[in-house]
């Protein structure tokens, strides 16, 4: 059974750092795509970056490129999401996800998310 837990969030002055961790099991690592999406207050959820299945390099969204970075553990099972310089605007809540093919916004698996609040 897939299983994606989140942990990391909370609260942060802007201009602070968070670091987002998602814990994987039940599956294979190497045969998925993995990434962090998220959903802020009254709009749609949005992709962050993500690893396709046979990608070496995460993709970026261009609103947290140079701020965000992406690492990957298969060993661990892991998807760490550093997240720095926050703007109240990244206020939301952030998912793990994995999809057996591609990055997109339909994956095949989410976590439950976790909340993250940017103060001002």
């Amino acid at each position: 059974q897939v299983q994606l837990v989140e942990s990391g969030g909370g609260l942060v002055q802007r201009g602070g750092s968070l670091r987002l961790s998602c814990e994987a099991s039940g599956f294979n690592l190497d045969d998925y795509a993995i990434g962090w999406f998220r959903q802020a207050p009254g709009k749609e959820r949005e992709e962050i970056s993500c690893i396709s299945r046979n990608g070496e390099t995460p993709l970026y969204a261009d609103f947290v490129r140079g701020r965000f970075t992406l690492f990957v553990d298969k060993a661990k099972y892991t998807a760490d999401l550093q997240m720095n310089n926050l703007y109240p605007e990244d206020t939301g809540v952030y998912y793990c996800a994995v999809d057996h093919f591609y990055c997109s916004g339909l994956m095949d698996y989410w976590g439950k998310g976790i909340q993250v609040t940017v103060s001002s």
